[in-house]
């Protein structure tokens, strides 16, 4: 039947891959992170040997651009600059000069985390009735938890925003043991917590449902490392705390290197990411139809 649904695919309540009829002898395929990535998706007519991509119109594709832009530079630079920030922690001049460095690289961080929400909450969505991606009216903000790739990276720009409270309270001077255990090390967690959620929630995106090695996969790379840096995050911030009785860190060093070597996860995901983006668009036409209210991603 002509606009049927054939097959939807995803974990528990969220759906990453819909196929459906738009009409006879056509079969049209949505990913989420394609569409929300690369603004494409599948459609395969009967008679042919390989299935076609069709682009989204001229204008998703270029905020697609931007903001895939946006993102990739952000990452990069806010891990660059963490790694840079770890390595004096243990081996510079002190402890200062790298709460500024994080400070400046979670800058970074917040811009692109924000810049990925974005992406989700301004990707073009699926028009069943003509095989196709439709535009979007460009929005700021949305809320849409029903959606696997808005709520992953909602997540991800929570635990960059919770990681500044972190960085910002790390500048304060004469703290007691206390005290930088409460407002400093707490929200470390908190956001290394929240890292691990979006990373969770990416790669059942990309898996469309359980976790699996899928290595010929370039998102499935970019989200394993993001995710491996997620870990190390995880490592440092749990051996960053302070113990009453001695004020020592538990380990300063595997805090330093577990730091460096996950910013370096991210800001290699961040270099992978400028890979995995739309092609130019050929078309300098505005879309003929642009909603003003998402369907559900059903």
């Amino acid at each position: 039947m002509t606009g049927a649904k054939v097959h939807s695919e995803g974990a528990g309540p969220f759906t990453t891959r819909v196929t459906w009829r738009p009409e006879a002898g056509v079969t049209a395929v949505w990913e989420s992170r394609l569409a929300r990535k690369r603004a494409l998706l599948t459609v395969h007519a009967a008679g042919e040997a390989e299935p076609r991509t069709r682009t989204a119109d001229s204008v998703s594709v270029g905020r697609m651009r931007r903001l895939n832009a946006v993102a990739a530079c952000a990452f990069t630079i806010g891990g660059a600059l963490f790694a840079l920030g770890a390595g004096l922690a243990q081996f510079g001049p002190g402890d200062m000069t790298s709460a500024w460095i994080y400070f400046t690289g979670g800058l970074f961080f917040n811009t692109g985390g924000y810049a990925s929400l974005l992406q989700a909450i301004n990707t073009p969505d699926r028009d069943h009735e003509a095989g196709a991606l439709a535009a979007r009216r460009w929005r700021w903000w949305s809320y849409e938890p029903g959606r696997i790739d808005w709520l992953s990276t909602f997540v991800l720009f929570a635990g960059t925003l919770v990681f500044g409270v972190n960085l910002v309270d790390s500048l304060l001077h004469g703290l007691s043991v206390q005290q930088v255990n409460r407002i400093v090390w707490a929200p470390d967690m908190v956001g290394c917590v929240l890292f691990l959620i979006s990373g969770h929630l990416a790669l059942v995106e990309v898996c469309h449902g359980r976790p699996r090695l899928l290595p010929h996969d370039l998102a499935w790379w970019i989200v394993a490392v993001n995710q491996l840096g997620s870990f190390l995050f995880m490592a440092s911030a749990v051996t960053a705390f302070t113990r009453p009785s001695s004020g020592d860190m538990v380990s300063a060093a595997v805090a330093n290197w577990g730091t460096l070597t996950g910013a370096a996860c991210f800001s290699v995901g961040g270099v992978l990411q400028f890979y995995e983006r739309p092609a130019p668009s050929t078309s300098s036409a505005t879309p003929s139809r642009i909603r003003s209210r998402p369907k559900r991603n059903s």
